[in-house]
């Protein structure tokens, strides 16, 4: 990786596993969306987002799958050739990278153990809720035990307000992500820890290697994050396996 204050994951994958996350510095696009803005539905001028975007290829030495990612569970295998309507994405073939695109919602990175297949799932509230981590867990066909996650950074727990609504959604599946939601200052709110959240949706099905989490977009300049500043872009977590 170049010089850029991109961000290498700390876990414990294979060594032909790689992944990394983007942030705002590198890139051409001008302000809000400064520097390196991937994010193609955003307003920023779309040959600032082509020139990104082949910055990350040429840095990386990989194919990014890009998603057009809706909030929902869909995770489908990664095609770079096209770009597709889902919120997760994974894949076998060494070179092609599987692609989040974010800023506040969870980024999740997924490998087996044998560093044999690669996932990436975008995780909003809403994705959250509904199940996109189970369903890409689904989607690598791996035993669950045999899978190690990474969490890259999303909205912080001392940022994350929501209404009681969003608490319910949780704690009517999982008793046990009560926990998750501290009351806010402002009455009828909660703020919520989506690390905590997710970690609790992976260890119902069994995937306890969990790594990652702490980093919030809201607090930390060098993230894109959507509550902080609405017209703003986008940055992407990139897992692959090396060919």
């Amino acid at each position: 990786m170049s010089a850029h204050d991109w961000l290498t994951p700390d876990w414990p994958a294979p060594a032909n596993v790689r992944a990394c996350v983007t942030t705002r510095s590198g890139g051409v696009s001008a302000a809000p969306f400064d520097t390196f803005n991937l994010g193609e539905h955003v307003e920023d001028d779309p040959a600032a987002v082509a020139s990104n975007r082949q910055r990350l290829v040429d840095t990386l030495g990989c194919q990014p799958a890009w998603l057009r990612q809706v909030h929902g569970i869909v995770v489908a295998e990664a095609d770079p050739a096209q770009v597709i309507e889902a919120d997760g994405n994974w894949t076998s073939t060494p070179g092609i990278a599987c692609t989040a695109m974010t800023a506040d919602c969870l980024p999740a990175l997924f490998c087996d153990r044998a560093g044999s297949r690669v996932a990436a799932a975008h995780a909003g509230w809403r994705g959250l809720a509904g199940g996109v981590l189970e369903a890409t867990v689904r989607a690598l066909d791996v035993a669950p035990q045999e899978l190690l996650v990474w969490l890259g950074p999303a909205i912080g727990p001392a940022a994350f307000e929501v209404g009681a609504e969003v608490r319910e959604a949780f704690v009517q599946q999982h008793a046990e992500a009560a926990s998750a939601f501290v009351p806010s200052v402002n009455a009828g709110k909660f703020m919520a820890d989506i690390y905590q959240l997710a970690r609790i949706r992976l260890a119902a099905i069994g995937v306890t290697a969990v790594s990652g989490g702490g980093l919030c977009t809201y607090n930390d300049p060098r993230f894109y994050s959507y509550r902080r500043s609405a017209r703003t872009g986008r940055f992407a977590s990139l897992i692959w396996l090396q060919p």
